[in-house]
């Protein structure tokens, strides 16, 4: 099974409005800069996706870092401060799609948001 997983910054108490944009931004990314193999099993599986949380920017760059480390389609999404946060803001991270297994080596401590 394949899957997308956004981690979202829950220190920022982001407006549900704004926290759904920024989660959209990230999934959108992650589209955009996949491998289309992997897009495609993930489609046909019905692209699954999961919300998680973190309580810091620290943590945020710490998941997005192993991640990358592992090879994982992640990218991270910097607000334009034009509403709630500060100009550069990091708000989330998307991972993926890639296997489920593998993404949960790294995520499966998190929790929902």
């Amino acid at each position: 099974m394949y899957k997308q997983v956004v981690v979202v910054r829950n220190d920022l108490k982001l407006p549900k409005g704004k926290l759904s944009v920024q989660v959209a931004h990230a999934s959108v990314e992650c589209v955009l800069n996949s491998k289309k193999e992997l897009l495609d099993f993930w489609k046909k599986e019905g692209m699954k996706k999961s919300v998680l949380k973190v309580d810091s920017r620290e943590s945020l760059i710490k998941i997005f870092n192993i991640a990358k480390n592992k090879g994982f389609n992640a990218h991270i999404i910097k607000d334009a401060g034009k509403t709630v946060v500060e100009p550069g803001t990091m708000t989330c991270i998307g991972i993926g799609p890639h296997k489920e297994q593998e993404i949960d080596v790294i995520t499966r401590d998190l929790k929902m948001v």
